[in-house]
């Protein structure tokens, strides 16, 4: 694996993580775009911590830019993903779900532009690495505190209107495509279309993709198939599953479609991926 340590929190994972991993965002942007672009979800609260670099990131179907010493936390199982331009720099924390129930319900993005403020986020950072590095027998105990501080600190620091969910209600577009991301995330093993999402959300499909588009810059099926082939590449990776049990997992009517269809998007067939990584 080039992006994340073995034991990672994925979406889908039987057994979530026991402790927290601190990876640098130089390895997670290796191995190809897709490692950061494609939507996908983990099944732990993450934490991104950005010290140089920008570019755009979605969070639920809303697509915001983001520069250095911004710091986006998300909670377990939202979906995202998002672009590099030129360099970047600074740290992806993985927390174990348990400290989800501690953490914000809504995404939180702060843009920190005051220098004591990025010395103390980068501060927050250094000391869960620190009790990493040093393994001690109280280092779980001593995590767990690390996070709650953490937390605290992130909520006392960020825009009121993000944390209300106020930021994201400001347009119908954005409530519609996150909805739409949300039933996404639940949903989108079923073999579902677009328009079987936009009927269960009381719009139509045309209106549906037009949302998503001035939300996020794509249209609903990028977003599905996006979702959708993120989660193939994972399986084909991580997992030794049959490729037609993976098509089948996925909701792909059969092993030849999956194939098809995994083609069209990533310009390999699922056993020449598996292959090469």
């Amino acid at each position: 694996m080039t992006d994340l340590p073995p034991t990672a929190p994925t979406h889908g994972d039987v057994r979530p993580p026991a402790s927290f991993r601190i990876v640098p965002l130089q390895r997670l942007t290796q191995g190809g775009r897709w490692h950061t672009e494609a939507m996908r979800s983990y099944g732990a609260p993450v934490l991104y911590w950005f010290i140089r670099g920008q570019g755009r990131i979605t969070v639920s179907g809303v697509t915001r830019g983001y520069g250095a010493h911004n710091a986006i936390l998300l909670p377990a199982d939202t979906m995202h993903g998002f672009d590099v331009m030129g360099q970047v720099a600074g740290s992806a924390l993985f927390f174990p779900r348990a400290c989800g129930a501690d953490m914000p319900a809504d995404p939180l993005h702060l843009r920190l532009r005051d220098a004591q403020q990025q010395a103390e986020m980068s501060f927050q950072i250094e000391n869960i690495q620190r009790e990493l590095d040093m393994g001690a027998d109280t280092m779980d105990r001593a995590l767990h505190h690390h996070a709650g501080l953490l937390s605290v600190w992130l909520e006392r620091h960020a825009d009121p209107a993000m944390l209300s969910g106020e930021q994201t209600d400001r347009r119908a577009a954005e409530r519609l495509s996150a909805a739409y991301t949300a039933l996404l995330e639940r949903d989108f093993r079923k073999g579902r279309g677009v328009a079987d999402y936009a009927a269960a959300l009381g719009v139509t499909a045309t209106h549906l993709s037009r949302s998503c588009k001035a939300a996020s810059g794509r249209p609903a099926s990028a977003l599905l198939q996006d979702r959708l082939h993120y989660e193939a590449r994972r399986m084909l990776r991580d997992t030794e599953m049959p490729i037609k049990d993976v098509a089948q997992t996925l909701g792909f009517r059969s092993a030849a479609y999956f194939t098809r269809a995994f083609h069209h998007q990533t310009g390999q067939t699922p056993s020449a991926f598996r292959r090469a990584h």
